[in-house]
């Protein structure tokens, strides 16, 4: 039941309404004692017939209590007063978040500077054993003097219970009364996978929200939001954010982190938020973005062991590093015999009206391959954009009129398997193929990081990684895994491309903000020649 203006609940004073959720109505009060303006939070009635449930409360809330972060709204205590019981807390200033992304999306700069902030909150609540558990615009305000306060910090956990859940059918959050299997609790549109699946939550589900709130600062759009809390759910299980709608000056490690952070398996999912505030750490400071990294002029070689065993990389000693170096260098500028030189093929690729022929640098944050060739020659696949939309088109070599590759929206890097039956390409947060005869899109597996893709006979397509090493996946799909590792002084190799024989790869690696010359556009071609150009 609502609280009037001018209740008093012991040497509080209401003034006026806040808001209501499925915690509680907040209401704004006057503190008679020390003269200030703080928020009451009025607990559900519920809590009043049960004094257990009520006694656990108070237990949860006073470790809340302990918590001094200028970036969380503090606990100050409790007032009971007949059967109203509340919370006082903090009064925080200035709009949510959720008040503020109404008006559209937030520029990138500011966006950067209130996600550092709630990281911290985060990071420091999480060493402390302290999980949000509900995080979501909504519960963040950023005030006057642009500080971010977060709101209801582990409150959810201190409205468990081992009862049956709250009635409150009229709110967006679904309250359930304990983080135990098979109970659900959190608001739909922020819930991890393993929140919506009634599972136990540990601080992944704070870096799944955190994701969550990160994306619809920088697009205005809920990543996940449905009609209905069922759909909504449906699609935390299911589907895929759509990664198209992130401004196109969002930074490369931005990208990155927010695939990190809305990982569905949490194992797979970024592990501490701390490494989230170090990524905005390193944009804030003003630290190379590695779409703009330059590769350092050198190729290393990657042979592969019998199955089951990892991979040798060559190029870990100086010696053998100089030695490799030097013969693939001497056998890539052998000239070759006049008898076998190929001659010079141009052509032209018509586009259709509205069409852009792109390296989608923009889009994904890398500069990525425009067109493949298959290996026989015969055809044609290429990257381009129309009505803001990505697609992978294909070509007879021996035709002028392309046609798209249906289920490639959004697709860029195109590779071409051996035999020229699948087109491989990268998609926001997953590397698949498609048939050339036009049968329905496979996704292979996740590829968060873009840099290019080679497709070898044995079975094994090799995937850059714009921040790290070279990683495999089988073209029966699976779970990408390390293929090399970073030498001393690299932050990221990219370009991989089989030889000949296919039991090595060439790549590009380097460091950012070093050596501007590097290899680009590696080229392997079916008759065993190697095309190098740089820049």
């Amino acid at each position: 039941m609502a609280i009037l203006p001018g209740t008093r609940l012991g040497p509080y004073e209401v003034l006026s309404a806040i808001g209501a959720g499925g915690m509680g109505e907040v209401y704004r009060a006057r503190d008679s004692k020390l003269v200030r303006d703080v928020a009451l939070k009025i607990l559900p009635e519920a809590f009043a017939r049960d004094p257990e449930r009520l006694a656990r409360f108070h237990r949860e809330a006073k470790v809340l209590a302990s918590l001094n972060h200028p970036n969380i709204a503090g606990i100050y205590g409790f007032e009971d007063s007949s059967s109203t019981h509340a919370l006082v807390m903090e009064l925080v200033e200035g709009p949510t978040l959720a008040e503020r992304i109404k008006a559209g999306p937030i520029p990138v700069d500011e966006v950067l500077r209130v996600a550092r902030q709630i990281t911290e909150a985060l990071e420091y609540a999480h060493e402390r054993g302290i999980v949000h558990r509900d995080l979501k615009p909504a519960n963040v305000k950023v005030t006057n003097d642009d500080a971010v306060k977060i709101l209801d910090f582990g409150l959810a956990k201190a409205f468990e219970a081992d009862g049956a859940s709250l009635d409150i059918a009229n709110s967006p959050t679904i309250t359930g009364m304990a983080t135990q299997a098979g109970v659900l609790l959190g608001t739909a549109s922020y819930m991890s996978p393993e929140q919506a699946k009634g599972k136990p939550v540990d601080r992944r589900a704070d870096i799944w929200a955190f994701g969550c709130v990160l994306y619809e600062m920088l697009t205005a759009k809920v990543v996940f939001g449905r009609e209905t809390i069922t759909d909504t759910l449906a699609a935390i299980l299911k589907e895929e954010p759509d990664w198209t709608v992130l401004p196109a000056e969002t930074p490369t490690r931005v990208r990155v982190l927010l695939q990190r952070c809305l990982q569905k398996d949490p194992k797979q999912r970024l592990r501490d938020i701390g490494d989230a505030r170090i990524s905005l750490d390193e944009v804030l400071s003003g630290a190379a973005d590695p779409s703009a990294i330059a590769a350092v002029p050198v190729a290393a070689t990657t042979f592969f062991g019998p199955a089951g065993r990892r991979p040798l990389l060559l190029g870990a000693g100086a010696l053998l590093f100089v030695a490799i170096a030097s013969g693939l260098a001497a056998w890539l500028l052998k000239p070759a015999p006049a008898a076998t030189a190929n001659p010079v093929t141009r052509f032209s690729i018509p586009l259709q009206p509205g069409q852009t022929l792109t390296s989608a640098g923009a889009y994904m944050g890398s500069e990525l391959p425009v067109l493949a060739i298959s290996h026989d020659g015969a055809q044609l696949a290429f990257t381009a954009m129309k009505n803001d939309t990505f697609q992978l088109y294909l070509r007879p070599m021996d035709r002028q009129d392309s046609s798209p590759i249906p289920g490639t929206q959004g697709a860029t890097a195109p590779f071409f398997s051996p035999d020229g039956r699948w087109v491989g390409f990268r998609s926001p947060g997953k590397v698949m193929k498609a048939s050339v005869s036009g049968d329905a899109a496979v996704t292979l597996g996740d590829a968060p990081l873009a840099g290019g893709a080679s497709w070898g006979s044995q079975g094994v397509i090799a995937l850059g990684n714009n921040i790290g090493g070279i990683e495999r996946v089988s073209d029966a799909g699976g779970m990408p895994e390390p293929l090399t590792r970073l030498g001393k002084g690299e932050n990221y190799q990219t370009g991989p491309q089989f030889l000949p024989g296919n039991k090595a790869v060439l790549f590009e690696s380097g460091t950012a903000g070093r050596l501007p010359l590097g290899l680009r556009n590696k080229r392997v071609k079916s008759g065993g020649t190697i095309f190098l150009a740089t820049r």
